[in-house]
């Protein structure tokens, strides 16, 4: 499956799930570890293993499987595709490891046109 066709599935389930302030970040310019960043958050733990069991979910009805997960009971989750890695965090923990910040080399990319 094309790279930005899995980026659009989950960004529309994790939106589809109430996912707070959802960013995708080019980084395939600046690492070799992947070549895109989903953030998201929840505002519950709850919410958190929520929206990360709806985009694994919504994937796998693709036939696409992570190559792996971190963080399963944590207030962070992360899903690694390997071109797409997929992170959402708890409000908290957001704003504490401001990701946007360490990736601002990366390139964000509209989608508003994903999420409208």
């Amino acid at each position: 499956m094309d790279t930005l066709k899995k980026c659009e599935i989950i960004i529309k389930a994790l939106d589809s799930k109430k996912g707070l302030d959802i960013k995708l970040i080019k980084v395939s310019d600046i690492t070799s570890l992947t070549e895109y960043f989903i953030i998201a958050a929840g505002s519950s733990s709850t919410q958190v293993k929520a929206l990360a069991e709806e985009a694994e979910f919504q994937l796998s009805q693709q036939g696409v499987e992570p190559h792996h997960i971190e963080g399963k009971s944590t207030g962070w989750i992360l899903l690694d595709y390997s071109d797409v890695v997929v992170h959402v965090l708890n409000e908290q923990a957001r704003s504490f490891y401001d990701l946007e910040r360490l990736w601002a080399d990366g390139e964000q990319v509209d989608i508003s046109d994903i999420i409208g």
